[in-house]
């Protein structure tokens, strides 16, 4: 959703309610004046059960021509309010000078508009009553009235957003208005339990999910956004120290926010696949979408990763006969509309991605299906391959030639592609202790920092309850694409553990360090801050709550000593580790505060007493055997 980000989270938010988002767009261009080229109406459009929609309206001077509807819809507010009031950008510079008519709509609940919120709203696929309404019928409701009533328009629409206003953007789509021609899910929320922004393997996302509730809650509709946005005092700059404190997840309501946002008492919970979740999971009725629809991602997305792949496989299996593409770059949450997308960290991209997207991908994109304007000939998966820093064109996502591999892990810390032959039982061990848990990040922030994504991981390497293995150095570049698979032989001498699997890409020890721009001579350029020979970056790392290892829905203790199955899959990559770089695997029991504290005893974890957090010796197995390995698809050498 964009959700979750602790500290400035509520600012991202706003930003990514489009307006925002396009403010914040790095560019050359000259500054465009909104006000100079559009004239901006508001409007309390009706629904068919009687709620009316704030929704704000910029509408191209130049009648010269008539203009498709951009819409986004969102629950970030569409401000500012007043007529008289613009925003310093709509959409992006490159949309913004092509001409379209703006709509932004503030969603049910949410600020200036009537009717009750409801988190990632249930889809309703048969409609008996007007009082039947959902996200969809609300976008064909104000496609209609807007159609109707918003002159010099060509009758066709577009609708786009990214985070939470990507939810909308898919669920929008759903039995789709005729004039909805193309349509851009971007980081969009699609199943909060499985992978996006609350729960990861089952294991809940603690900081990036109570930093989004200290602001976003209910609301008594009409309100206006306030004045100034407070942040929530953590009474310490040390975010690993503030939730090791604090007690379960449970006291984190009790002694913070009271009992005022029931959203965030929903999301602790509802710790299981229940039906809470599964009436919120939007995939089973993706369909009836007779528009275009190009879904993006980002693969350095700390929320949303998991939304644009859930959209785009949905979509493809369910809505045939349809332009159905893909693009993800080398982009944090929502990078791609208001960043140049060049580096994230230490870890440069060598381009301006961001620009090139929306550019020559996302402008063209909506000038053909709305416009009729040339033909981008896109294709079905865009894709920026990190470690080459090239982009892919591929005719599906992941590509037909890849081929099925495993990487086994082996003694001695080795990892290979050729499996394991060591026979009777060969394993590694390490103590996780709940009390002391393995931080994510090797510094102190009460936010989830974008960078972690392909940040070094030579800090956690040297826990003694992380195990690691690595390759020998590669004789030739190794592409792998789409999920990466761990499956693991485990055992524990607790009843419940978590396992966090890392695919790091370690570069070799005389890999340079980066340049300063070229400006001449120069006595002030600082020391580089992180020696770049042997940055063990981190490609992907996932959590998985091992009770959840057969059902989500029906989770069993393990029986301590006893080996079992631990297989899941992480979210998708297009990696290239180049020849003399190292494939490294960590593996551990601990990943906080970015994923809350398993107490390593089967119990229910957000109402879990102190006592039921007990150390765990944990257990890997690579024997022929109980042969723990990743699956994953390589690609054919060039």
């Amino acid at each position: 959703m964009l959700r979750r980000r602790a500290g400035l989270v509520f600012l991202i938010c706003l930003a990514l309610a489009a307006i925002s988002a396009a403010q914040r767009t790095e560019s050359t261009q000259e500054r465009y004046d909104v006000r100079e080229h559009y004239t901006k109406y508001e409007y309390r459009i009706p629904m068919r059960d009687g709620v009316h929609l704030f929704t704000a309206v910029y509408v191209p001077k130049d009648t010269s021509q008539k203009y498709p509807f951009l819409m986004t819809r969102t629950p970030y507010s569409v401000g500012p309010y007043g007529e008289d009031q613009y925003p310093k950008m709509l959409g992006t510079p490159e949309l913004e000078r092509a001409g379209y008519i703006f709509v932004y709509q503030d969603v049910r609940g949410r600020y200036m508009s009537g009717g009750k919120f409801l988190e990632m709203r249930p889809h309703i696929d048969v409609k008996k009553t007007k009082d039947d309404v959902d996200d969809s019928s609300d976008t064909y409701d104000t496609i209609e009235w807007l159609l109707k009533h918003v002159p010099n328009n060509n009758g066709n629409v577009g609708i786009w957003g990214i985070s939470y206003p990507g939810f909308y953007t898919s669920a929008s789509i759903i039995d789709s208005h005729p004039a909805i021609k193309a349509a851009s899910p971007e980081a969009p929320m699609t199943n909060l339990f499985m992978g996006d922004d609350a729960y990861h393997g089952g294991a809940f996302m603690l900081a990036a999910n109570f930093g989004f509730y200290t602001f976003f809650g209910p609301q008594n509709n009409p309100t206006l956004p306030p004045k100034t946005y407070h942040r929530f005092d953590y009474g310490t700059t040390d975010g690993y120290d503030f939730y090791l404190h604090v007690g379960d997840l449970a006291d984190l309501d009790k002694k913070y926010l009271k009992g005022s946002n029931p959203l965030w008492n929903d999301q602790v919970n509802h710790w299981k696949y229940d039906d809470y979740w599964k009436g919120r999971d939007l995939t089973p009725h993706l369909k009836n979408i007779h528009c275009a629809v190009l879904t993006v991602g980002g693969w350095l997305d700390a929320e949303d990763l998991q939304g644009p792949f859930t959209v785009y496989h949905t979509i493809k299996k369910d809505d045939p006969g349809i332009f159905n593409g893909l693009v993800v770059g080398p982009w944090v949450h929502g990078g791609w509309a208001h960043y140049a997308g060049q580096s994230l960290g230490n870890v440069n991209f060598a381009s301006n991605t961001g620009e090139f997207f929306r550019k020559d991908i996302l402008l063209p994109f909506f000038e053909y299906y709305l416009k009729g304007k040339g033909d981008p000939k896109l294709p079905e998966a865009y894709v920026f391959e990190t470690g080459t820093n090239r982009w892919r064109k591929y005719s599906e996502w992941p590509p037909k030639e890849a081929q099925k591999e495993a990487i086994y892990f082996h003694e001695g810390g080795a990892l290979s592609f050729e499996k394991t032959e060591t026979a009777g039982t060969s394993f590694d061990e390490y103590v996780s202790d709940p009390n002391h848990p393995v931080p994510f990040i090797d510094y102190t922030s009460n936010d989830v920092p974008q960078t972690y994504m392909d940040a070094d991981q030579r800090f956690a390497a040297k826990r003694p309850d992380v195990l690691v293995y690595e390759t020998a150095p590669l004789d030739h570049d190794v592409t792998i694409v789409g999920p990466v698979s761990p499956r693991l032989f485990v055992s524990t001498s607790g009843t419940d553990s978590d396992f966090i699997v890392k695919l790091i890409d370690v570069y070799p020890m005389d890999y340079p360090q980066p340049q300063a721009a070229d400006q001449g001579p120069r006595t002030d350029v600082p020391p580089p801050q992180v020696v770049m020979g042997g940055y063990e970056q981190l490609v992907r790392g996932e959590p998985f709550r091992g009770k959840f290892r057969y059902s989500f829905e029906n989770p069993e203790p393990f029986v301590p000593g006893k080996v079992s199955e631990v297989n899941f899959t992480m979210q998708d990559i297009n990696h290239t580790f180049r020849k003399g770089h190292r494939i490294m695997v960590q593996v551990q029991s601990s990943w906080f505060p970015l994923v809350d504290r398993n107490p390593q005893t089967f119990v229910d974890i957000p109402n879990a007493k102190p006592s039921d957090f007990q150390k765990a010796t944990e257990r890997l197995y690579h024997s022929a055997s109980d042969p723990s390995r990743i699956d994953v698809l390589v690609m054919p050498q060039e």
